[in-house]
């Protein structure tokens, strides 16, 4: 069996990754006032950057329309016997609905996955999804594959700034953070669909430091993502952190994209992993 991998562009797979591992990406959109751009097709990460801090209005972000979703599936149709689709957390974003209304009447069958996660969190489930696929694995391989790995996968972040998540509507639990009359580094993370609370701590290298304590004291990694925003040296300083952690398997390095940048801010630096069973 032939299984094609759908996944959204709040995954923040890089689309040269995309293309090496045959992913389809449906992009988000992204809108500062009257403007809708398409995520990465229509703004680039760079552009959408530079949006986000020269101009007073802050972005919105909205869910691929079903017919952008009907559209995709059908053409895979075309070249395949099977489709699972992973995608952003249904907690954070509508696109998990956008894409099962799409589903009904197609020639071949579609899984969606709700991916309990964003970023490369949703990602690296992608990718493990993608590399089965590659090696001959059905359908419902995939998604048992799948359903094992969400309870395993988290991502860690440190903000400059919780106004962008507090102000796009998904600060949820972490809510507790604001308010203080402390110029803090709050670390979050993601998890089961949740943006959770995690530490607030004085200065910004110690907030990374705590970060990568959390995650080498957690266990075995089995995958891992390191990201970022606009700031490569953090992002750098925390590759040299953590990748000695996964020696033995590729460390996937991408920049933060415009749907999940709308709500992280600039200066956002985080980790994705899965972790080994047991």
């Amino acid at each position: 069996m032939k299984v094609k991998i759908v996944a959204d562009s709040a995954s923040d797979i890089s689309l040269d990754l995309a293309e090496e591992l045959g992913i389809t990406i449906v992009p988000l959109n992204v809108q500062f006032g009257e403007q809708v751009f398409r995520d990465r097709v229509d703004l680039s990460t760079d552009e959408f950057y530079e949006k986000l801090q020269s101009k007073s209005v802050l972005p919105k972000t909205s869910a691929p329309a079903p017919g952008t979703f009907r559209d995709t599936y059908e053409k895979l149709a075309k070249e395949t016997d099977a489709i699972v689709s992973i995608h952003i957390s249904s907690q954070l974003s509508a696109t998990c609905d956008a894409a099962r209304l799409a589903c009904a009447g197609l020639d071949v069958p579609v899984s969606v996955i709700d991916s309990e996660t964003a970023s490369m969190a949703c990602g690296l489930l992608a990718i493990i999804a993608a590399r089965a696929a590659l090696q001959g694995a059905g359908q419902a391989e995939i998604e048992a594959l799948l359903h094992d790995a969400i309870p395993r996968t988290i991502t860690y972040g440190v903000f400059s700034t919780l106004d962008y998540l507090y102000k796009g509507g998904r600060i949820g639990k972490a809510q507790a953070f604001l308010g203080s009359v402390l110029k803090l580094s709050p670390i979050l993370a993601i998890s089961r669909g949740e943006v959770l609370p995690v530490a607030r701590i004085r200065t910004r290298p110690k907030a990374i430091a705590r970060m990568c304590e959390i995650v080498r004291g957690h266990g075995t990694i089995e995958e891992m993502s390191i990201m970022g925003t606009t700031n490569p040296k953090d992002t750098e300083d925390l590759a040299n952190r953590l990748s000695p952690l996964l020696t033995t398997k590729r460390i996937y390095y991408t920049t933060i994209g415009p749907t999940i940048g709308t709500y992280v801010g600039p200066d956002a630096v985080g980790v994705s992993v899965i972790w080994k069973r047991g």
